[in-house]
């Protein structure tokens, strides 16, 4: 089996749509942690690119649910004492 852990990918961002998507994305895992990688390609003043990255947690990341949320339960507690 292949061990993935403190390996990564990223790919060109071919669905990039506006300036503030990141110009490449992937994923990478870092100590067992799968995360999700942003890179953008910035240009320092002085006129040297590089790569300005960000990592996201994939369990950060919210799925959308099908099943429709519930409200939580309110937490009633009943004294067994009442005289009735």
């Amino acid at each position: 089996m292949y061990d993935n852990t403190n390996k990564g990918a990223i790919f060109k961002n071919d669905r990039k749509q506006n300036e503030r998507q990141p110009d490449y994305n992937g994923t990478i895992n870092v100590e067992g942690k799968e995360y999700y990688i942003s890179c953008w390609i910035k240009e320092s003043q002085s006129g040297k690119k590089f790569f300005s990255t960000s990592l996201t947690a994939k369990e950060q990341v919210q799925q959308p649910s099908s099943a429709p949320k519930r409200m939580a339960e309110p937490d009633i507690s009943f004294d067994d004492d009442v005289p009735f």
